[in-house]
């Protein structure tokens, strides 16, 4: 099932999500839901926030952007589920990102080099594993989804206002999108 992209406006994408307990049911079908949902969408990650469920988790791909520079990325395809970020460091680095919740904008980003990350994969087993370079900020920015925060809350005030009109246009549903998007307010 591909779900549709809930983009900026909608108060769920600034709440907290709430954890994976060990009952939840259907969390095979969640996650093939969501890869599903990312590919369709051309995504390299997708938060649940970002499909209306306020859960703590997200998955990623970005086996597609391996190359000479970073042949780690090969296979990077996983699901992390109660993640928990236990350590950032190296030195910030700026790069353009994109969110799927708020198409047509691309920005500047600076997020630190590494990350050390503790999470349970689909089949419910306990990882800490160490991140660096794009899969690093792939992590980053699906993680922050989980804790209500978007890429455009790393800009400065300017250019938040500067974004004012386009963010409003996405609010109401005035941008086009190759994947279907959920306008706030609406189910």
């Amino acid at each position: 099932m591909i779900y549709p992209v809930t983009v900026y406006g909608d108060p769920l994408l600034r709440k907290v999500a709430e954890p994976i307990d060990s009952n939840f049911e259907g969390l095979k079908d969640l996650v093939d839901n969501m890869f599903a949902t990312m590919y369709h969408s051309d995504g390299v990650g997708l938060a649940a926030p970002q499909i209306g469920k306020s859960l703590r988790i997200f998955v990623v791909d970005a086996s597609s952007a391996a190359d000479e520079d970073e042949p780690e990325l090969e296979g990077f395809k996983k699901a992390f589920i109660n993640p928990e970020i236990l350590e950032r460091t190296g030195d910030t680095w700026v790069m353009n990102e994109g969110c799927l919740s708020l198409p047509e904008i691309r920005e500047d980003i600076s997020r630190p080099e590494h990350v050390k990350i503790k999470y349970l994969d689909e089949n419910r087993e306990e990882h800490i594993e160490e991140y660096g370079g794009f899969a690093a900020r792939v992590i980053q920015h699906e993680y922050d989804h989980l804790d209500g925060v978007m890429l455009i809350d790393y800009l400065t005030p300017l250019k938040k206002r500067l974004l004012k009109g386009k963010l409003t246009a996405i609010s109401k549903g005035k941008v086009k999108t190759s994947y279907r998007i959920v306008l706030p307010g609406k189910k």
